[in-house]
């Protein structure tokens, strides 16, 4: 676990090298964008000394990742304030749509899996890899406009965009707006903070229901056409039982690894649906950095997502070290 956990920080200093080259290779000049678009050359020149920017590219280094450690990702050029403060406003609404997307994955993908594995080669697979493949091949960008427009604009049953509707923000203790609905009882709240996450967290969930439940199925497979399935069915047990509770419970092994690391690829996949729906996390405040030009906003979100990846990578490597003996026996024998 030592050993991991040093590696993850090992990971964390090189995705920090990376963004900090990024910065680099960016074209425009931080300095202008942050004196303003009508500031005079003395004035540019200030801000870049303010900024460091005159200092040799080591020792801008050395004071990024002084900075970076202590919390520090520069100031925005558009919203004016800390990147830090910025992305820590935006942080909880991303992680509450990656966990419904993830919740989503979760209850289609796994049915969907053993169903097909269940029926290999009947009309059953069949239609589920038809539709998996579909769910695969599809721009989770597009899914997100066409979802927006069906269900919201045209049938009305979910709102278009935002957090919750105007009026109905509960109060914020924790960032979560269906948490904090739920400490304070407010079910008006809870009620709109839920319906404003459907579909942003439904067209989230697409593409990696798709690769979960092909996981599912393949380990469901190889699962039930193992020997001690064959003897569990000899021995009487019903279908149901041996499906559920010794094929489905082997086979969530590596679906579990896949699964975690389906966080850190929600967190990144977020900014487009983010974008698309106008909802305040993460992804749509890197994409309004983007737009604007604002370099330090843009990195530092980039680096808050590969840190999230980082972390959503050591906790399924340890959880899976926790559940599965054959996974810590093996890596005992590494170490």
């Amino acid at each position: 676990m030592i050993r991991r956990i040093g590696l993850a920080l090992l990971s964390g200093w090189g995705v920090a090298t990376i963004v900090f080259l990024m910065s680099k290779l960016i074209p425009g000049d931080p300095a202008r964008v942050a004196a303003g678009r009508f500031a005079s050359a003395d004035q540019v020149e200030q801000v870049r000394h303010t900024m460091g920017l005159d200092q040799s590219m080591l020792a801008q280094y050395g004071a990024y990742l002084t900075r970076a450690a202590a919390g520090d990702l520069g100031t925005s050029a558009y919203t004016h304030q800390g990147v830090t403060s910025d992305l820590a406003a935006a942080l909880p609404n991303t992680i509450q749509l990656v966990l419904a997307g993830m919740l989503i994955t979760v209850l289609v993908a796994v049915p969907l899996g053993v169903v097909a594995a269940v029926s290999q080669g009947r009309a059953a697979d069949v239609a589920a890899r038809l539709i998996l493949v579909l769910a695969g091949g599809v721009p989770i960008f597009w899914f997100a406009i066409m979802l927006r427009w069906t269900l919201g604009f045209l049938l009305g049953w979910f709102p278009l965009s935002g957090l919750n509707g105007v009026g109905m923000a509960p109060p914020d203790v924790t960032g979560f707006t269906v948490l904090d609905s739920l400490l304070f009882g407010d079910v008006a709240n809870l009620l709109d903070s839920l319906a404003h996450l459907v579909l942003p967290a439904l067209a989230l969930s697409v593409p990696f229901i798709a690769t979960l439940a092909r996981n599912v199925r393949s380990n469901m497979i190889s699962a039930l056409h193992s020997d001690y399935i064959d003897f569990a069915i000899s021995k009487g047990v019903p279908r149901g039982r041996v499906v559920v509770r010794h094929a489905l419970r082997s086979a969530m092994g590596s679906t579990l690894t896949i699964f975690g690391m389906q966080f850190g690829w929600m967190v990144s996949a977020s900014v487009l649906v983010e974008a698309v729906f106008s909802f305040p996390g993460v992804g749509s405040y890197m994409y309004k950095a983007i737009v604007n030009n604002d370099t330090y906003a843009v990195l530092g979100a980039v680096l808050v997502v590969g840190f999230v990846f980082i972390v959503s990578s050591v906790v399924v490597d340890l959880l899976q070290m926790i559940l599965d003996p054959r996974v810590r026996t093996n890596h005992l024998r590494a170490a």
